[in-house]
């Protein structure tokens, strides 16, 4: 039987970096977004490292890309949870949406449930799992080795050797080697360009969950001050909203038009 935890038992909440992190030292998995664990396929092996023999490991689909086998794991997840008589309900609607807020809270407080639960033992992720990716590089393709591709035999050219007429002279000929091969040049090129766009997508991925991070947390801030608001007579309620509003040496808030001082001059000029 499971030790059950609630969503509001621990009262500092992990970063975004840090549940990654977590997941991915524990899995041996590559995650690089929050959003990515809306397979479910990670928190099923969670399982079966707490709770050995909850699930069938062969029936969880660790690649899979198509929402209807989220759900299948999560129906896994699901049958495990009911077997170790944990109490936590699972919105599988909302997660395998992939929805950033809804799979955050929700791998929050599966953080809390497996610190109660793990006992410490060794678990082999990857050998338990027939070491197929998980997250990240999974969605894109499989991890084996391309086919070795036989070269092609070089066409055997003969040197036809003229002999000039008497008076002419001979004109050493170019060598076929002084030419980079465009070919060549053309695919460095295009891996370059594969390697950089790749980098542009890890970048944009790791912005919008900065920003959706941010977003978050701005929206808890504000239920706080509205609360606080409508107690404002208490000391303590005021010293919640001293450290609200307080402000840093060099910080300038912005203008009730929400510009801030040299952007709406730029914006002017344009």
């Amino acid at each position: 039987m499971a030790i059950n935890v609630t969503n509001t038992s621990a009262a500092d909440p992990l970063s975004r970096h840090q549940i990654l992190s977590w997941v991915n030292e524990s899995l041996q998995s590559n995650y690089v977004k929050i959003e990515e664990l809306c397979t479910g396929a990670a928190y099923c092996q969670f399982m079966d490292m707490l709770f050995p023999g909850t699930l069938s490991m062969k029936k969880v689909k660790f690649t899979s890309k198509l929402e209807h086998e989220y759900i299948q794991n999560f129906k896994l997840l699901q049958a495990a949870f009911t077997k170790m008589q944990v109490d936590q309900n699972v919105e599988v609607q909302k997660l395998v949406k992939g929805r950033y807020q809804d799979n955050f809270e929700f791998v929050q407080w599966f953080k809390k449930f497996f610190d109660a639960n793990h006992d410490g033992r060794e678990y082999d992720a990857l050998s338990r799992r027939d070491y197929q990716e998980l997250g990240g590089s999974a969605k894109k393709g499989s991890a084996r080795q391309p086919a070795a591709v036989a070269p092609r035999p070089k066409p055997i050219v003969q040197n036809i050797v003229r002999v000039p007429p008497q008076g002419e002279t001979v004109r050493p000929a170019r060598s076929a080697g002084t030419k980079a091969s465009p070919s060549r040049t053309a695919g460095g090129d295009s891996l370059k360009v594969q390697e950089l766009t790749q980098q542009l997508e890890d970048l944009k991925g790791t912005v919008d969950g900065l920003e959706k991070e941010r977003d978050f947390y701005f929206g808890k801030l504000r239920d706080i001050e509205v609360l606080c608001q409508d107690e404002s007579e208490s000391p303590a309620i005021k010293g919640i909203l001293d450290v609200l509003y307080a402000t840093e040496e060099g910080f300038t808030a912005p203008d009730e038009g929400g510009e801030i001082e040299g952007v709406a001059d730029e914006q002017e000029e344009y």
